[in-house]
């Protein structure tokens, strides 16, 4: 097993050029100063609705609001043409209200959605983008070189996701069963640490990272997670070699789509909370890697994008509330050390190993820190 050293700063995010992702916040602050026109859109989910204020809005930045009022926990999506996610929400438990911010830059019609309880395809509804074109960047120096270190890091950790997944593959392929779990969780970990970027490509999602509800969806189990349920729990089945090609497959053309993207700084601030939110949902459950039960490796490799989406706004941040950045300091801090308690040899304990107690005391360290990283976004958005 390669050797990891504790959170380091890698890469993370990407999304379709023209249409950024927006940033989950917690923060107040004006129309004017947020850069959003119109005033926010309010949006309210039930288990059964999902009623939004306005069904339209001018291309340019857009603001939502969103109150889950029902007894499930909710999330929202704004998605373009082939279920492209643009911007989400994730993790709204009852009784909770998130903002967010989303670039939205060319006219046309998109779909927004509620997913309540988190499962299916949601309650959709059309929401159309008027006026001309909208240029999303930012003009603050900063920004733009938050952006453009990013653009590299994509590149880099795509190139080690497909090496990653290449190795994985030909040990499944070659019957070394062995050699193949130890290998899994480190050839997953450059997807984890940009996995807004496959969500973004909603159709290449579940091919590499469905679980086996998506069979309850109509969808076929594949990708790393069936290998997985082969390697640790059924056996190498007759048609394990062939799913390892399809995942290949999948994972070569995802690369090919992730590195050819561009990023603004909204989806920095995005994917830093988005990363988070797929731990609380996924990882501190022990949900995702329900038959190797390796989540620490996810939970380790999704903090450190989030802190590297951090990193690279940290020139912005610090002069625009130096306040906010010592507190993701030091709360980020917290939340590594107490990750390095559960380190065992060159990875960590199995998620079967945790207690009651170190589940409760992950989960509130992970939330401490989500807390300010949720206010990034609003900060950004006045850049």
């Amino acid at each position: 097993m390669i050797a990891r050293p504790p959170l380091r700063v890698v890469a993370l995010i990407a999304a379709p050029a023209a249409l950024a992702l927006g940033a989950c916040s917690g923060a107040t602050t004006s129309d004017a100063a947020s850069g959003t026109s119109g005033g926010a859109i309010t949006v309210t989910a039930t288990d059964t609705t999902c009623e939004v204020s306005r069904t339209e809005a001018p291309a340019g930045r857009v603001e939502f609001t969103v109150t889950n009022t029902g007894s499930k926990v909710n999330e929202f999506y704004v998605y373009a043409e082939g279920d492209r996610i643009l911007g989400e929400v994730e993790n709204i438990a009852p009784g909770l209200t998130r903002r967010f911010h989303v670039e939205l830059a060319e006219p046309g019609t998109y779909e927004t959605a509620c997913k309540p309880g988190m499962v299916g395809d949601g309650i959709r509804a059309p929401f159309t983008i008027t006026g001309e074109a909208a240029a999303p960047r930012s003009d603050d120096e900063n920004l733009t070189a938050a952006t453009t270190e990013y653009q590299r890091y994509v590149a880099s950790q795509a190139d080690a996701f497909l090496a990653g997944t290449s190795e994985f593959v030909a040990l499944v392929k070659a019957g070394k069963v062995d050699e193949a779990k130890a290998l899994y969780p480190t050839a997953r970990s450059s997807w984890e640490r940009i996995e807004p970027v496959a969500e973004s490509f909603g159709d290449l999602d579940p091919k590499i990272d469905g679980r086996a509800e998506v069979e309850a969806e109509g969808m076929e189990f594949t990708g790393f997670h069936r290998l997985e349920r082969d390697l640790w729990e059924t056996g190498l089945q007759p048609d394990s070699a062939a799913m390892a090609d399809r995942l290949l497959a999948d994972v070569t053309e995802l690369v090919t789509r992730a590195k050819a993207v561009e990023l603004n700084p909204l989806q920095l601030a995005n994917g830093s909370k988005a990363l988070l939110d797929e731990i609380a949902t996924g990882k501190i459950t022990g949900e995702e890697e329900r038959y190797s039960h390796t989540d620490l490796w996810d939970f380790e490799a999704n903090v450190e994008g989030s802190t590297a989406a951090i990193a690279a706004l940290r020139p912005y941040l610090a002069t625009a509330d130096p306040a906010l950045v010592a507190t993701i300091d030091e709360r980020g801090k917290a939340l590594s050390d107490l990750l390095e308690t559960y380190r065992e040899g060159d990875g960590f304990v199995l998620y079967t190993d945790l207690t009651p107690q170190d589940v409760k005391k992950l989960t509130t360290a992970l939330d401490a820190f989500s807390e300010p990283v949720a206010t990034v976004a609003g900060v950004v958005a006045r850049g």
